[in-house]
């Protein structure tokens, strides 16, 4: 299909689409704290003198917290690779935003993407003059890669992967997506099994590096590591009591992990993924009779045996998961997809999930068909495993060094990311 009526089809949808988002989206920003935190910079309006701005730097685009993550440990290598090395941080959420403003890295703007109207990435241009663009497993949009091309911006899509879900659903519209992901300068995929997906959507193979996944090279990771102050929290629910984290859960999923594991000598810990959802989470926790102790307002349980967990924070989750004794992915039983499982196995965690880790392919086979990690199907397995777990410790053992080693596969892809922009 022809660029020019794929683009005009855009500019056409665009506006309506953005209107049918756009209370949702004000709605959303102002439950993770948006407003105040620069929103204003989503369309281009700043308020920093364009003279202090870091032109010429390279500009990396994070949507959410978990690609925030993989830029902030992209930018630590590349930094500590060239020294000096000067980045935009460029998030496409709220939460995504106030993760890479607290992690403060020398020599990095943070700032929010802008919103893909040709008048706002104009504007963004103007303003930064980006030495090359490069998106963490982000949106290709449209008037950013164009806007891009027209000045002679590369542009580099890393850890890229389709999901299932994905590729089904670009594949459908694959006439009209092939001219925008066309004009993606170099693409670093996950698996060689991505290379024919990519190819099919209009990128040529002279552009396509396999590299590994960025989210799973154990090399390049911030490890996990207990902190004194979480330490403390959780000994008030008892001494030396086993710890059995729910992360990233989704809706629902928070009260029917807490049933199938109440009856155990295990503490129930969960990290809702939306730390706004907290008054839902309660609700729900509560309703199945859990005393729910809250991270955001702290205080000793009044019954530690029939209390649970709530962390309702942002950007912890790593360092919760040191403190776990086992871990139990979220979104991967009542949702679809999963969640990520990398911070487990780094923190040398076994693993538990549930049917649905398809976003997360070939992945969670791996680990299944290697011991390390194990997957359930119903509330009775769960309640079963987390007993035969806690009694056992060298099978523990033997299941994270399992997953340690499925993970090692992924060893280097961060430097070889690099590779691509500085070899």
């Amino acid at each position: 299909m022809p660029f020019r009526f794929v683009l005009g089809l855009y500019r056409l949808l665009l506006p309506v689409f953005f209107l049918l988002v756009l209370p949702g989206w004000i709605l959303r920003m102002g439950r993770r704290g948006g407003f105040g935190s620069g929103l204003r910079e989503r369309f281009s309006i700043y308020t920093r003198p364009e003279e202090e701005e870091p032109c010429g730097a390279v500009h990396v685009h994070a949507v959410s917290v978990g690609e925030t993550l993989l830029a902030l440990k992209l930018i630590r290598a590349w930094q500590a690779r060239v020294p000096g090395k000067r980045f935009v941080l460029a998030t496409g959420t709220a939460t995504g935003h106030a993760v890479a403003a607290e992690a403060a890295l020398a020599d990095v703007r943070v700032t929010y993407a802008p919103v893909d109207f040709p008048v706002c990435v104009n504007r963004y241009m103007n303003r930064f003059e980006p030495e090359r663009l490069v998106l963490v497993e982000g949106e290709a949009w449209p008037h950013l890669l164009l806007a891009c091309r027209k000045r002679g911006i590369p542009v580099t899509l890393l850890n890229a992967r389709l999901s299932p879900r994905s590729e089904r659903r670009y594949r459908k519209v694959a006439s009209i997506v092939r001219p925008v992901f066309g004009m993606l300068d170099a693409v670093a995929a996950q698996e060689e099994a991505d290379v024919p997906r990519w190819e099919a959507l209009g990128v040529t193979r002279d552009k396509i590096t396999v590299t590994g996944s960025s989210k799973f090279d154990p090399g390049a990771a911030v490890l996990p590591a207990q902190r004194a102050e979480f330490a403390a929290m959780l000994s008030s629910f008892g001494s030396a009591r086993p710890v059995v984290l729910a992360a990233s859960t989704h809706a629902g999923e928070e009260a029917w992990i807490g049933k199938a594991i109440r009856e155990t000598t295990a503490l129930y810990a969960v990290v809702p993924r939306h730390a706004e959802r907290r008054a839902e989470v309660r609700a729900d926790l509560e309703a199945e009779d859990f005393e729910v102790v809250q991270r955001s307002a702290f205080h000793p349980p009044s019954d530690p045996s029939r209390a649970c967990f709530m962390i309702d924070s942002t950007g912890e989750l790593r360092d919760w998961t040191a403190h776990a004794d086992l871990v139990v992915i979220g979104k991967s039983i009542l949702g679809t997809g999963g969640q990520s499982p990398a911070e487990a196995i780094l923190a040398r965690k076994p693993l538990l999930f549930g049917r649905n880790m398809q976003n997360f392919e070939p992945l969670a086979t791996s680990l299944v068909n290697a011991g390390g990690a194990i997957r359930f199907d119903s509330a009775a397995s769960l309640k079963q495993l987390v007993g035969e777990l806690l009694a056992d410790p060298a099978r523990r053992a033997r299941m994270s060094d399992a997953a340690s080693h499925v993970l090692a596969t992924h060893a280097g892809a961060t430097q070889r990311m690099i590779d691509l922009h500085e070899d």
